[in-house]
């Protein structure tokens, strides 16, 4: 079942007794048509609920567990995608995910971090957090878009560049800088959407 948040438990009653309803052996009309009005009503308060959130409440949708990760927005946008890894100079970081994609016979070079979906993958992917491999990485997938002439779109959802000292000590600052200049040298166009 999915979580809610605080301004969101009125949804949870509904969503209950439609799952207590599903969960009936009987399948009588009087059933069905009970669960399509109790949805109809979830997706009212829904709507009504959206339209006038808070800043504070549209900050925890941004950072909402459920949301959808990197590998289910690529895999629900494009027909194929091909990753590519590593840096090229020390190592592959996981938080920073990018390779070839493909919308019919559309190619697209597609970039984004990615925070994992449970506790292990968050742990391998240092929950969002890049690396400097991560931002070279990402260089690497900035200049093959140039070179082919690829359009890049890029998915950032990261609460920050990683704050270790081994970080410090294999050049982050430098390479987050040399990142940034990267991004705005491609010839390609590039379209970002930020905490999808």
């Amino acid at each position: 079942m999915q979580n809610f948040l605080d301004f969101e438990k009125p949804l949870l009653e509904i969503r209950t007794k439609i799952e207590e309803l599903r969960h009936l052996k009987n399948t009588s009309e009087n059933i069905a048509n009970e669960l399509t009005v109790l949805q109809d009503k979830f997706d009212k308060k829904l709507d009504e609920i959206y339209e006038n959130l808070t800043p504070m409440q549209k900050v925890k949708v941004c950072r909402h567990q459920d949301r959808p990760k990197f590998d289910e927005i690529v895999n629900t946008i494009f027909d194929k995608f091909e990753i590519i890894c590593g840096d090229r100079l020390y190592s592959d970081d996981a938080s920073i995910k990018g390779g070839l994609a493909k919308i019919e016979n559309k190619k697209f070079l597609v970039v984004g971090n990615d925070k994992g979906i449970d506790i292990d993958t968050r742990v391998k992917n240092n929950f969002g957090m890049a690396k400097p491999e991560g931002y070279r990485k990402a260089q690497r997938l900035f200049n093959l878009a140039s070179k082919f002439n690829l359009p890049v779109v890029t998915f950032i959802d990261t609460p920050g560049a990683f704050p270790g000292v081994e970080a410090e000590d294999r050049g982050q600052s430098e390479a987050i800088a040399s990142s940034i200049k990267c991004s705005i040298n491609v010839k390609t166009p590039i379209f970002f959407f930020y905490n999808w």
